[in-house]
């Protein structure tokens, strides 16, 4: 190719004027000839730079895009903390104001742990003797009666729900002011025994503690009426019990460590036809 082109120069500068007119119809097609693989090498060459330029800039896209990623995971857990304290602040106000309206003295505590062998229905408090915890001490909710002590630890304590068949509760018909036992049944309900046959029970009547035993003050309210049952021939009539508290999403509860004498506990209306705050009976 160079001795080509030296070839070229020298009959430029040697042959008479009348040769470049041919030399150059020779040389422009070669020229063209030439310069094809040069521009097919510069088209490469471009499309080389535009494609690492775009691939350096997909690169920084593609980086901006995880970091942004991370940032929204991060929010969402900062999100999710923040609803959960909100929800734990409103529970927590509830058993303060619950704490406010008791004139008994009671410990607050974190429910840790349930029973998982489903022998017994019970659960665990972070709350054991050294914070003046003992056995038969009653456990309740904002909402109402959740059981009682059975078993105390230096740092725990094992709590029997009132849906447990073993436990037994006095109760209180709010209406009629009859008395009977509120025990735990095997379906995970109450049911309350020993009604006076003369009672006039209806659905939706509330139940309360009675305050006689149990390590309950009156006026807890343990649960409502849902049927009752009548059997000729019985000398008493009972009734099924849904109890007032979901023992299913317990997280925070009251132990009563001195429950008030009988007649100055929480006792709440009798009337079913919209909430109404429970108030302290004089």
């Amino acid at each position: 190719m160079l001795l080509l082109c030296v070839l070229l120069l020298s009959l430029v500068f040697v042959l008479p004027k009348q040769s470049l007119s041919l030399l150059q119809g020779i040389g422009q097609p070669l020229v063209q000839l030439l310069s094809l693989p040069l521009t097919a090498l510069a088209a490469l060459d471009r499309g080389g730079q535009e494609a690492w330029y775009g691939y350096l800039a997909l690169h920084q896209v593609s980086e901006e895009n995880r970091r942004l990623q991370r940032e929204i995971q991060a929010l969402r857990g900062r999100n999710n903390e923040l609803r959960e304290l909100g929800r734990a602040g409103h529970r927590l106000a509830a058993l303060l104001a619950l704490q406010e309206r008791l004139q008994a003295k009671t410990v607050a505590a974190q429910v840790i742990g349930r029973d998982a062998t489903n022998w017994y229905r019970a659960i665990m408090l972070d709350k054991g003797a050294r914070d003046g915890v003992k056995v038969e001490m009653g456990v309740m909710a904002p909402d109402g009666a959740v059981g009682r002590v059975v078993k105390v630890t230096p740092f725990t304590a094992i709590v029997l729900l009132i849906t447990d068949p073993n436990n037994a509760v006095d109760g209180l018909i709010q209406r009629t002011r009859d008395e009977g036992i509120v025990e735990g049944t095997a379906e995970g309900q109450a049911r309350m025994k020993y009604i006076p046959l003369l009672a006039t029970l209806q659905r939706g009547d509330v139940i309360v503690t009675s305050g006689l035993t149990g390590g309950f003050p009156r006026g807890v309210p343990l649960g409502t009426i849902t049927r009752i049952d009548r059997i000729e021939g019985e000398l008493f009539q009972s009734a099924e019990v849904v109890p007032e508290v979901d023992l299913h999403k317990l997280e925070e509860v009251l132990v009563i460590t001195d429950p008030l004498p009988v007649g100055d506990g929480l006792e709440r209306p009798s009337a079913r036809s919209g909430p109404v705050s429970p108030e302290v009976r004089p």
